[in-house]
């Protein structure tokens, strides 16, 4: 959901060309399978298309590869705080709830095992946090591109 969410907003802003957003798992087990029905009709209610999203699994190589690591929840954000080898690959690592500042716990839920209501809950905390976290970063993705020598 989150890689959608944030994809979509730098779409409709006409930055897409200037972020990269893959969602990535800590574990193996649903690798290239696409999202659960619930969260691809989830994103459709309200608008976005998550019919291409397949599983991926983060990676020692992931560090490089992204100037932000975003984790939904303390679990996901421990592990990859324990995978990193060194202190600038740890500090990549934050929460994605932290970038809202009316959120009332630190995770997001996960809802996997209840209905279609909480995927759309979760749905609304996911564009909540990726509008701050978005408007945090968009300064940035604005300024003019420096070439690299």
């Amino acid at each position: 959901m989150a890689e959608v969410v944030f994809r979509d907003l730098a779409e409709r802003q006409g930055l897409a060309s200037r972020i990269v957003s893959r969602s990535a798992g800590t574990g193996d087990w649903h690798l290239g399978e696409r999202a659960d029905e619930r969260t691809i009709e989830s994103l459709a209610r309200h608008g976005y298309d998550g019919s291409h999203h397949r599983a991926r699994q983060f990676t020692a190589a992931s560090y490089a590869d992204n100037d932000l690591i975003v984790a939904l929840d303390r679990t996901h954000e421990r592990i990859l705080r324990e995978w990193a080898h060194d202190e600038d690959e740890e500090g990549k690592v934050t929460l994605l709830l932290a970038f809202d500042p009316e959120a009332s716990t630190q995770d997001v839920p996960d809802p996997y095992y209840a209905g279609a209501e909480m995927f759309d809950s979760v749905l609304g905390m996911i564009e909540a946090a990726t509008r701050g976290l978005y408007s945090q970063l968009e300064p940035a993705l604005r300024l003019p591109r420096i070439p690299r020598i």
